[in-house]
């Protein structure tokens, strides 16, 4: 209430006092009101802006519960008392006048007679007082509001923020359960690249020895039982290569370090890589006249080159430049000077994308076709430099290649001496007979293979891939069977390859064969294709031929 509408109470029960002071209050423009008697003006006392009180009113009255009430005021309010008194001093008086002073607090003391200017003066002033105490209730009422209102909002923010956090806390439950549904899912799919292409690995191996063990029993000629001789045993070479990789990422491969020239170990490669990249790749060899001795292990670094050439070989699709440099570096660091020796394959390929770059060296990851790569060779020589205490770079990007760099520390240590270079000496040919297109990328399986054909009467043109075998097609050779893996280079599988020569040529007899247990079956068997599992012997060789060209199988 504000206080110019609050009333001021008037109370002088003797004479015409109450009148003429309300008269006069009236007058000033103050909204004033007489009490009849004492029980009215406790009555008004809650709503009142001032009382105006004569001494003799409050005389013999009970002003216990007048003083109950101005004690139980709230904190802001303090009701101001007008008391007239008369002009008599007496000690008495003057004691009784001190008890209200201290029984009413907020008291200012009007000896009358009084003139009309100073009771309004002073009543102005306790109203404006009472305003005063008044606005500072508004303010802590509208503060009081506010606290509610913001504890309100507190409140709804806190239930708010227990909703989200137990909504964060459920996401952050199933995000942990669908990670380790992922982690297992990615556990399973590297344990499947992993063994299937090891089974697919030694599929080849076993092909190649168990073939070459029968020719060796069907052949009476040294030079041919020569070569078998060194068909299986390059087989068995790569089987313990293969099992050296295994063994190394199970930490049960110790490496056997020694000084050795990056010269006579790339020498000793020559033929390997030869047989591993086929004719249509070249490699240009660039190694600097005063190359530093390395210490390293010469199986490993022989591996490790060996993967490179073949990523490279599998980035150009069979078709271009591998170039190895190596050359001396000196490093500056914060340990100081390190010499090392640099060995860079570069290719001519299609390069690597910044996603595929920054995994390659992640065991068990590979962007081949299925088969043909287990994603252990980038693994195994990045594994090979940080063994030797080198590390490994690459630069690549799409369309431009892709350069591997080996950084090894030059060894302290004097050479021993240089390896020999290994030969394999090939042999003659038994006389062809029916010719056969043997598609199959895998150069010591296609060998064997070839063997096998020419020794059950066929002629043999091997093709690396399916472009390559569409491409002897093409030029119109007489092909009288197409013997083809499942599983082939390029992103076209056997299967693709063989619905193509069914629309080139809808008469030739088509035979596939794969060392994978996986579902092609009913695909070659929609195309009414037989399907050779490997290894096979032989005779399921001879048999299988012999029924694509419409013969019996002879004994």
């Amino acid at each position: 209430m504000p206080a110019r509408s609050a009333p001021v109470l008037v109370y002088t029960p003797t004479g015409r006092d109450a009148a003429v002071a309300v008269e006069l209050l009236r007058r000033a423009g103050i909204n004033a009101h007489a009490c009849a008697d004492y029980a009215e003006l406790l009555a008004g006392l809650d709503g009142a802006g001032v009382v105006v009180v004569a001494e003799e009113g409050l005389v013999g009255q009970p002003q216990e519960q007048l003083a109950r009430w101005v004690e139980e005021q709230p904190p802001w309010s303090d009701l101001p008392f007008v008391m007239l008194t008369s002009q008599v001093v007496h000690e008495r008086v003057a004691a009784w006048r001190q008890r209200q002073i201290e029984r009413l607090g907020n008291v200012s003391l009007v000896e009358r007679p009084l003139q009309p200017l100073t009771l309004v003066s002073v009543v102005r002033s306790a109203l404006r007082a009472r305003g005063r105490q008044l606005e500072v209730q508004s303010l802590l009422e509208a503060r009081e509001a506010a606290a509610a209102g913001l504890e309100a909002k507190v409140e709804q923010r806190t239930a708010q923020l227990h909703q989200a956090n137990d909504r964060l806390r459920e996401e952050m439950e199933r995000r942990e359960h669908i990670e380790a549904s992922l982690r297992h899912a990615q556990k399973m799919e590297a344990l499947g690249q992993l063994t299937g292409g090891v089974a697919h690995d030694f599929n080849n191996l076993l092909m190649v020895i168990s073939a070459g063990l029968e020719m060796l029993e069907r052949s009476d000629e040294p030079e041919r039982r020569k070569r078998f001789m060194g068909a299986m045993r390059q087989a068995s070479d790569r089987g313990a290569s293969l099992t050296r990789q295994l063994l190394t990422f199970s930490r049960r491969h110790a490496v056997h370090a020694a000084t050795a020239s990056l010269p006579a170990l790339l020498g000793n490669m020559g033929e390997l890589l030869d047989r591993s990249l086929r004719g249509d790749v070249d490699v240009d060899v660039r190694l600097a006249p005063d190359l530093w001795p390395v210490h390293v292990d010469a199986g490993e670094f022989e591996i490790a080159i060996l993967n490179l050439a073949v990523n490279a070989r599998d980035a150009m699709n069979g078709s271009g430049r591998i170039t190895i440099r190596a050359d001396n570096v000196v490093e500056r660091g914060v340990d100081g000077e390190q010499e090392m020796v640099r060995l860079v394959v570069r290719d001519t390929g299609s390069g690597m994308s910044e996603e595929v770059k920054a995994r390659v060296f992640e065991p068990f990851f590979t962007t081949k076709d299925v088969g043909k790569g287990s994603g252990l060779g980038l693994a195994q020589v990045y594994g090979f430099a940080q063994q030797s205490g080198g590390r490994v770079e690459i630069d690549s990007a799409p369309g431009r290649g892709t350069a591997i760099t080996l950084l090894l520390p030059r060894s302290p240590h004097s050479l021993p001496d240089g390896q020999v270079a290994r030969t394999v000496v090939a042999g003659p040919e038994a006389p062809p007979s029916r010719c056969v297109l043997l598609v199959e990328d895998d150069v010591e399986v296609a060998s064997l293979v070839q063997e096998m054909l020419r020794a059950i009467g066929c002629d043999v043109v091997h093709a690396m891939s399916a472009r390559a075998a569409l491409g002897a097609l093409a030029n119109g050779r007489h092909i009288d069977l197409v013997f083809s893996d499942v599983m082939m280079p390029g992103g076209t599988s056997g299967i693709e390859l063989a619905r193509e020569v069914r629309r080139r040529r809808p008469g030739l007899p088509i035979l596939l064969t794969s060392g994978f247990s996986d579902p092609v079956g009913p695909q070659a068997q929609a195309l009414d294709i037989p399907v050779l599992r490997k290894p096979y012997a032989l005779d399921d060789l001879r048999e299988a031929v012999h029924q694509q060209l419409g013969a019996a199988p002879s004994a």
